[in-house]
């Protein structure tokens, strides 16, 4: 399962890096220091609420987009998560007759 604030990194950086903007822009534009939105970019600090707000102000991007996009993220490991669970279908009638239980 993924970690939230590893996520909620990944998506800053990709919002910042398609918007081609350089972590000095948008530290600068959310009055954060450089240094620490390196370290929540790359999943070392958990932001707050009202860091995200700043730095979603920054990039522009609605702070319900860049958690919508978390969101999605914990769905699909989730989903894939589920399907890893799944016992295995057998492909043949001998691996069938394997995977049953020996009276």
């Amino acid at each position: 399962m993924p970690i939230l604030r590893t996520e909620l990194g990944d998506v800053l950086r990709e919002a910042r890096l398609t918007q081609g903007k350089t972590l000095r822009d948008i530290s600068s534009a959310a009055r954060v220091s450089l240094g620490y939105l390196s370290e929540v970019e790359r999943g070392q600090k958990e932001a707050s609420s009202e860091l995200l707000a700043s730095i979603s102000d920054a990039l522009d991007v609605p702070m319900s987009d860049l958690l919508r996009e978390v969101s999605d993220r914990f769905a699909t490991a989730e989903a894939l998560e589920e399907v890893a669970m799944m016992p295995m279908i057998p492909d043949t009638a001998q691996e069938l007759l394997d995977s049953m239980p020996r009276r």
